[in-house]
């Protein structure tokens, strides 16, 4: 798969791309992933890429030539033009589901904004898929396409070590949070693991598993819990379930 970044500090992902199962995707030949310098599409000696808003009101705007210019010589380097995504505030919120649609695409054109944000007809004309990773603002469009190109590559096949992984994940098959995890020791500092982790019987973990699951998502995120039982109606209802706090991982034990 291919991801192409359309940035005004392509630096910022040098580090980035040379760490952990992206560098390892990237070496293998699954993941292809180029930086583009808006900035060298810019036409005066200044290489200018922003302006003042018409009406007034702070701040600078991206124009649309270098943009326009930039993202329609990008799309040529390749057969295929691509999905353009636009990481912006106003964009459909990064979940799961969409992370999923993402990774049908064989390419993916990340236009990361700065300053003020877009001359909204660089939206109009482009007509990209809008993307916002939260309700909150970054200073820039980098961290959020970070993050898409971070998800996204999970869902492709030989990234991740064990091809089960993302299947038991937080917000994967089932949509619910994901169940409490442990290693070695069995034992710290009066914190011990669950007896059925060390049963051997898989059935049983398995639905120790689920239930943790179900738990902790009907303590933390209603929201999905709902949404699980609408797809999965054969789960009691609230005041039917066997209320037991869900493990946590950031209970602050005593030290003996």
């Amino acid at each position: 798969m291919r991801f192409d970044v359309l940035t005004l500090f392509p630096e910022m992902f040098d580090s980035y791309l040379g760490q952990s199962l992206l560098k390892l995707a990237i070496q293998k030949g699954l993941v292809d992933v180029r930086t583009w310098n808006i900035r060298d599409w810019a036409t005066d000696k200044r290489r200018s890429v922003d302006d003042k808003p018409f009406g007034g009101g702070p701040g600078m705007l991206l124009m649309c030539q270098p943009v326009f210019d930039c993202v329609e010589a990008v799309q040529a380097e390749a057969e295929s033009p691509g999905q353009l995504i636009m990481l912006t505030p106003t964009g459909r919120k990064l979940d799961q589901q969409l992370v999923h649609e993402l990774a049908t695409f064989d390419r993916l054109l990340l236009l990361c904004g700065r300053y003020e944000g877009f001359d909204d007809r660089i939206r109009q004309g482009l007509q990209p898929m809008e993307i916002s990773v939260g309700d909150f603002i970054c200073n820039g469009g980098e961290v959020p396409a970070m993050l898409i190109i971070e998800t996204v590559i999970r869902m492709i096949p030989g990234v991740l070590g064990d091809e089960t992984s993302s299947k038991y994940e937080s917000f994967a098959e089932k949509g619910l949070l994901e169940y409490p995890q442990y290693t070695r020791p069995r034992e710290y500092r009066g914190m011990e693991v669950p007896e059925v982790l060390l049963s051997g019987d898989h059935k049983e973990i398995d639905r120790w598993r689920t239930e943790q699951s179900e738990q902790t998502t009907e303590v933390r995120r209603e929201d999905l819990f709902e949404s699980y039982r609408e797809r999965f109606p054969e789960v009691p209802p609230k005041k039917k379930r066997r209320r037991r706090k869900p493990a946590s991982t950031d209970t602050e034990p005593t030290t003996p």
